[in-house]
């Protein structure tokens, strides 16, 4: 009779590869995933991270503001709604990427945050991948309407490479969200492009308001995403996903948060000595500075997805009640 081996004590058990085949890229096992969705609808409503398409929001709130300026109010709804739909079409297009991308890397295996699509197993990393693509293929048909609508043909370089920038975040051989680079593209996209962007389109030329409105915008994009970072930024480093808070260390990323909040209310300064009900949009100092305090006090995930959503609301108000000062 055979005798089965026992395992020496203190040695923990192998964990089962997870179900997309995907390995750690560090070689160990999976950590335990905090409590998620049970049921796939809410796997999927998780998975779209509704708290950042204020990210998409913002920008346009703003550069609809300054278009309104531009072309002395007289503005398209047909196309402002348009240039939301790319903007929100595109955010979860980008969220859905991730998911899958991060997933199939084995970069999730050692997640602390909520549980993803791809990386739990709940569903298959292609089904994760095809939603992606339709959300971008939604973005691109709204932006094909806009085209059409305009005129502006050179538009469709614009957004092709603003969807080229959502995948290779961290999709591809080198996403360049893994070489510290991510904060750039992001003040980009979803700052300055997004909101003079949608100036253009309204108006047919960028004022002062849409390119200094998306100066606004990215700082605040960017502080989301260094929140976001510095929450994983133990377990990026186990998985060598380097992004800008794991190459410069928790501290200094903590004072950038801070630098990219500064640089939002510079700017919302600045338009208050021109539009004087921009001031009102200081009320959002009830929401980051209670922000800035977790974020140098915090010590676990839960509060720094706090701070997430706190950063997240303030780009939705500053972005909204910037481009109602424009406005009115």
């Amino acid at each position: 009779m055979s005798k089965t081996k026992k395992r020496p004590s203190g040695h923990p058990a192998r964990t089962a590869p997870p179900r997309n085949g995907a390995r750690p890229a560090s070689g160990r096992a999976p950590a335990a995933r905090p409590a998620g969705p049970r049921s796939a609808a809410g796997a999927w409503i998780a998975g779209a991270r509704i708290r950042t398409l204020t990210l998409g929001v913002a920008p346009v709130a703003i550069g609809t503001g300054a278009g309104m300026l531009a072309s002395d109010f007289d503005i398209s709804k047909t196309l402002v709604a348009l240039c939301l739909l790319v903007a929100i079409f595109l955010q979860i297009g980008v969220n859905y990427a991730n998911d899958y991308s991060d997933g199939v890397r084995g970069t999730d295996d050692v997640r602390v945050g909520p549980p993803r699509l791809t990386g739990s197993g709940l569903v298959p990393a292609k089904r994760v991948l095809i939603v992606a693509l339709v959300f971008f293929g939604l973005a691109a048909a709204s932006g094909l309407a806009i085209v059409i609508i305009t005129g502006h043909w050179w538009l469709l370089a614009v957004g092709a490479a603003a969807i080229a920038a959502g995948w290779f975040y961290t999709g591809g051989k080198h996403p360049y969200g893994y070489y510290g680079l991510g904060e750039i593209f992001v003040f980009a996209f979803f700052g300055i492009v997004a909101t003079a962007g949608t100036t253009f389109i309204l108006a047919g030329y960028v004022n002062f308001e849409g390119w200094l409105g998306g100066v606004a915008a990215g700082a605040i994009a960017c502080a989301v995403l260094m929140a976001n970072n510095i929450r994983d930024i133990d377990q990026d480093r186990l998985v060598k996903k380097r992004t800008l808070a794991v190459l410069i260390g928790r501290t200094a990323s903590r004072i950038l948060y801070v630098f990219w909040l500064l640089v939002a209310y510079a700017v919302l300064a600045f338009f208050a000595l021109i539009y004087p009900k921009a001031w009102l949009v200081f009320f959002t100092l009830l929401l980051t500075v209670p922000a800035t305090i977790i974020m140098f006090t915090a010590r676990t995930p839960k509060e720094y997805v706090t701070v997430l959503k706190l950063t997240s609301l303030f780009g939705l108000l500053c972005g909204v009640g910037l481009g109602l000062s424009f406005a009115y």
